[in-house]
C-alpha cells in the first residue's frame, strides 16, 4: 500500500543556531525558487487517471442517449473531453482486453487471450488437481505479461509512480510494471476490488504520496463496476424499477449509477488538489455487456461475442487547457491509448506500437479501419493464440467484417472448442460452428441485424485481404 512516510523535515533547518544565517539562506533559496520557476513548470510532466470501467455496454450512458440511466459525473466527463463514441476494445473479454488496454498490443501478440488458463475435462477447479492446473495455468499467463512492456513499466524509465487498483488478472501488481498497488496475486483482483466498492481513499493516499515527492503518477482505476454482482444500494434499486420490469436490469442499471458516482469523486479530488490541468484523464470500458431480462448475466450478442454490444465503447480524453474538447466520429481503439498517454506525457512511443496518438487529428483521420479478435473464455492452448481464437473482425467506414476461425479451413470444429467456449451465447456459437462469414453496414445497422455478407461478396473479398494482412493465424 501508499507508503505512510509522506513529510520529510529540513535537517538544514534544524541544525542552524544562527538567525542572520538562516536568514541569508532564506533568501538564497526564495532567489533561486523565483528564478527557477519557469523552467520548472516548463517541465512539469502530465499525471494521467485511466478509468477503466467492467461490463458496460456502450449506450449505457446520459451521454450516449440512454433515457433512464443517470451519470451525470460521466456526462460531465464528456463535455469536458476529446469524446470518441465509436470507440472498440480488442477482445470482448476482461483478461485479454486489460492486457491490450495496459501494452497497446493485440491479444495475439501479448498473448493473453482467454480470461482462464485450459482446464482437463472431468476435474474440477477446487479439486487438488485442478487447482494445481489453474495456477500453473495462471502463472504462464503471468510470465506472458512479465515479458511485454506495460505503460507503468514505461512510464516509470521517465520517474512515474504508479498505482494498480482494481480488476487485475495477471499476479502481483509489481508484475505488471506498478510500483504500487492493491493486488497481490488472486484471479480477479483480491484487494484490490474493494476500490469503488468500499473507499477511494488508497487513490487520494497515493496521489499525496507523489505530489508531496514532487514525482508525476499513473493511476490504474478499474473497478469491479458496474460488474456483478449488481448489489446497489435499495434506494437506487427502488428508482430504476419505476423504469424497467426486470429487476436484473434495474441492479445493472443501478450498479452503473454506483460507478458514475466514484467518477465525480475522483474529478471532484483533482479539483480540489488543484490537479485537473496537471492530469490526463483517460475513459474506456473493458468489454461490453446486455443484461438479460429473467435472469442474472448476460444476454446475446454482448460478452464474449463479436458484436458491438461486446466491442463498442466511448473513450474520452480529458485534460483542461491542454485538450480541446469536443466529439470525433472517427472509430478508435483501446490499442490507441498506450501510444496516446505516452506522448502526452512526453514519451514517444516504441515503434512495435500500432496505435495512434489520438491527440493527433491527422493520424486519427488518416486510419482507414480497426481490427480485433474473440477467443474462448478458458484458453486450449497458452502459446498459440489461433487454437483459442474463435472470430476476427474489423470496421471500414461503415462496414463490420466478421470472421470466424472455422471460416479459414484451418480450425476444426472439435469438441474441445465447443466445450471451451460453452459461454459463448448460443446464437453466436452456431454462427461459429457453421463457418458464418457476416457483414453489416453498422451505420445505418448498429444492432448488426441484417447479414449483408451474401449481396456484396466483392466488399467481403476485399475486407478479408485486409484482415488476412493484419494478422492470418
Amino acid at each position: 500500500m501508499v507508503s505512510k512516510d509522506l513529510k520529510r523535515g529540513s535537517s538544514f533547518l534544524r541544525a542552524t543556531s544562527s538567525a542572520t544565517v538562516l536568514w541569508h539562506c532564506v533568501q538564497i533559496v526564495a532567489a533561486t525558487l523565483v528564478t527557477l520557476q519557469p523552467e520548472l513548470v516548463a517541465a512539469k510532466q502530465t499525471n494521467v487517471l485511466l478509468i477503466v470501467s467492467d461490463d458496460h455496454h456502450w449506450a449505457d450512458y446520459g451521454f450516449m442517449g440512454h433515457e433512464h440511466v443517470r451519470t451525470p459525473h460521466l456526462d460531465r466527463l464528456a463535455r469536458e473531453s476529446r469524446l470518441f463514441p465509436r470507440g472498440y476494445v480488442t477482445s470482448s473479454l476482461c483478461c485479454p482486453s486489460l492486457a491490450t488496454i495496459i501494452t497497446g498490443r493485440y491479444p495475439h501478440q501479448h498473448l493473453i487471450t482467454c480470461n482462464d488458463p485450459p482446464e482437463q475435462r472431468g476435474v474440477g477447479r477446487n479439486t487438488p488437481d485442478g487447482r494445481r492446473l489453474f495456477i500453473d495455468g495462471r502463472e504462464r499467463m503471468n510470465v506472458h505479461l512479465e515479458q511485454t512492456p506495460t505503460l507503468p513499466a514505461m512510464l516509470a524509465q521517465s520517474g512515474y509512480e504508479s498505482f494498480q487498483t482494481g480488476k487485475w488478472w495477471q499476479g502481483h501488481f509489481r508484475r505488471g510494471g506498478f510500483t504500487q498497488g492493491m493486488t497481490r496475486g488472486d484471479r480477479h483482483g483480491d484487494e484490490g476490488l474493494s476500490i469503488g466498492r468500499t473507499s477511494m481513499q488508497p487513490i487520494y493516499d497515493f496521489v499525496s504520496h507523489c505530489r508531496n515527492d514532487a514525482k508525476p503518477f499513473l493511476v490504474w482505476y478499474a473497478p469491479m463496476l458496474p460488474h456483478d454482482p449488481h448489489d446497489p444500494s435499495p434506494d437506487i434499486v427502488e428508482h430504476y424499477a419505476q423504469c424497467t420490469q426486470s429487476k436484473h436490469i434495474a441492479r445493472y442499471w443501478g450498479n452503473i449509477e454506483r460507478f458514475d458516482r466514484t467518477v465525480g469523486d475522483l474529478l471532484d479530488f483533482l479539483d480540489r488538489e488543484n490537479l485537473s490541468k496537471e492530469t490526463l484523464v483517460v475513459y474506456v470500458t473493458d468489454n461490453g455487456w446486455i443484461q438479460s431480462m429473467d435472469k442474472p448475466g448476460f444476454a446475446p450478442r454482448s460478452k464474449l461475442s463479436p458484436y458491438d454490444g461486446g466491442l463498442r465503447t466511448p473513450i474520452m480524453l480529458r485534460q483542461p487547457g491542454t485538450i480541446t474538447a469536443g466529439r470525433s466520429e472517427a472509430h478508435v481503439s483501446s490499442i490507441d491509448l498506450a501510444p496516446t498517454i505516452l506522448a502526452a506525457c512526453g514519451i514517444s512511443p516504441p515503434p512495435s506500437l500500432i496505435g495512434v496518438n489520438l491527440l493527433d487529428e491527422s493520424k486519427v483521420t488518416a486510419r482507414e479501419e480497426i481490427f480485433g479478435e474473440c477467443f474462448t473464455h478458458t484458453a486450449i492452448d497458452l502459446e498459440h493464440p489461433e487454437e483459442n481464437l474463435m472470430w476476427r473482425w474489423m470496421v471500414r467506414g461503415q462496414w463490420k467484417l466478421i470472421v470466424p476461425a472455422t471460416a479459414d479451413g484451418n480450425v476444426h470444429q472439435s469438441a474441445a472448442k465447443r466445450w471451451e467456449a460453452r459461454l459463448v451465447d448460443p446464437s453466436s456459437l452456431e454462427k461459429f460452428e457453421n463457418a458464418v462469414v457476416e457483414l453489416y453496414n453498422i451505420a445505418a445497422d448498429p444492432e448488426e441485424k441484417e447479414n449483408c455478407a451474401v449481396s456484396h461478396p466483392d466488399l467481403v473479398s476485399d475486407l478479408r485481404k485486409r484482415l488476412d494482412a493484419w494478422w492470418k493465424p
